[in-house]
């Protein structure tokens, strides 16, 4: 069984459940909630309960249960394949679909569908991200890489780590932005309040840059064309937020209304270029925007500008 021993070293006075979650920051709050609960973090070789206040001198062992053996089985998910060959493979991920198995959820995933269409997937992600380089959002739609061989998804994992990787999205957000262009550029965190969000924050993070230019104005919104040069958790829609212009549709960082009855953001992946591991040539790929995306541009530009 995995452990981690942690030494307090100034005095904290924060519930046991809230300092973990702060040092361990690769595990939600709820997680480490379980692990207190059912007997696998010890202060001091004694259990306790979540709201124990962390103390000076205090010893702190976390136990982590062995993993649960996961079988993650085919499935026949309809899946839109624009580019194949031996190497890799560009998906046009659908809105709603969810990229890997995470937190229970273990079937209808875009990951089963690869294992049901593909005769083989890379590894190196870990079992649980059979042949992902890089995710988007379960309500965030558009084009994925997926590597069918290690050598491939470690090439295009540096690539992505480098910036080399060409990323445009497009997206609607609230509200009229004055500049043509801009770029944000901060550090993002673990949301301290809500472990599942992120957030700006002024230390601990990591480095988020995000380039936006206007392509239209309407009288309430905007459509922008945003590149990443960076790949954060949720980074597009958290700065998109912290500017005042969160995403049409994003209920998780916005408490806007809906007007449109979204069932979630207008973020779409629209374009991805990048030097084939293999073949060594430059490959760039779009993808047209959803039709409710359509269908909600074409409302609004009825309405005027």
């Amino acid at each position: 069984m995995k452990s981690i021993e942690i030494y307090v070293s100034e005095d904290s006075g924060k519930r046991i459940d809230v300092y973990l979650a702060k040092i361990m920051e690769d595990e939600s709050r709820t997680y480490i909630k379980g692990l207190i609960n059912n007997g696998y973090i010890k202060v001091n070789g004694k259990i306790v309960k979540p709201k124990y206040l962390v103390k000076l001198k205090d010893f702190i062992t976390v136990n982590f249960p062995e993993p649960e053996i996961i079988q993650i089985k085919p499935e026949d998910i309809s899946l839109d394949i624009v580019y194949e060959d031996d190497n890799i493979a560009i998906i046009n991920k659908p809105q709603g679909l969810l990229v890997h198995p995470a937190n229970g959820n273990y079937s209808e995933t875009l990951v089963n569908g690869l294992f049901y269409y593909f005769n083989h997937l890379s590894n190196y992600g870990g079992i649980m991200r059979p042949g992902i380089v890089h995710r988007l959002d379960k309500d965030t739609s558009g084009l994925l890489i997926i590597a069918k061989d290690n050598y491939c998804h470690e090439r295009l994992s540096k690539e992505l780590k480098y910036r080399n990787v060409k990323r445009i999205y497009w997206a609607l957000v609230y509200g009229n932005i004055e500049q043509d262009k801009s770029t944000i550029k901060n550090y993002l965190g673990r949301d301290s309040s809500d472990r599942r969000k992120m957030t700006v924050v002024e230390k601990g993070g990591k480095l988020a840059i995000t380039h936006y230019e206007v392509l239209e104005r309407y009288k309430d919104y905007t459509l922008l064309e945003i590149e990443l040069e960076t790949g954060r958790t949720h980074q597009i829609r958290v700065h998109m937020a912290s500017i005042g212009h969160p995403i049409v549709g994003d209920m998780t960082y916005s408490n806007r209304e809906n007007p449109f009855r979204l069932k979630g953001q207008l973020l779409h992946a629209k374009e991805i270029g990048f030097i084939h591991p293999i073949k060594n040539c430059y490959l760039e790929f779009t993808s047209d925007l959803p039709y409710y995306f359509q269908k909600v541009l074409k409302s609004i530009r009825g309405k005027g500008r």
